[in-house]
């Protein structure tokens, strides 16, 4: 088998303040990417559509862009940015660092229900 979608011609596009993400839907994987504007943080542009105090959605990512700085539940802090491959587990908030957009791809297969109400 070989299945191919363009991000281009994405599955769905979810806008929130200051940010959108674009999903494309293959066998085996939901491959998310995430744009976040300066000024973007999750606690202020999503946690109202979520209806979440913190994201709860797992991350596999790639940032391809910009800078975000990761707070989970535990107080575990870090940066992530241009060519860092990483994990983030469900329990987080997170934010632009800097005056450029951060751009990042993700392939958990969470980011299907990313931005959606009560996720």
């Amino acid at each position: 088998m070989i299945e191919i979608k363009s991000i281009e011609k994405p599955d769905d596009r979810r806008d929130f303040p200051r940010g959108h993400v674009e999903i494309a839907n293959l066998s085996g994987v939901v491959f998310g990417m995430a744009t976040f504007e300066p000024g973007w943080r999750w606690t202020e542009s999503v946690k109202d559509i979520a209806g979440t105090d913190l994201c709860e959605v797992h991350h596999n990512g790639y940032v391809v862009q910009g800078r975000m700085r990761i707070l989970t539940s535990d107080g575990v802090e870090q940066e992530v940015g241009p060519g860092d491959v990483f994990v983030v587990t469900p329990g987080h908030d997170a934010w632009v660092v800097g005056d450029e957009a951060c751009v990042m791809f993700d392939f958990a297969g969470g980011i299907g229900e990313y931005a959606k109400a009560g996720h």
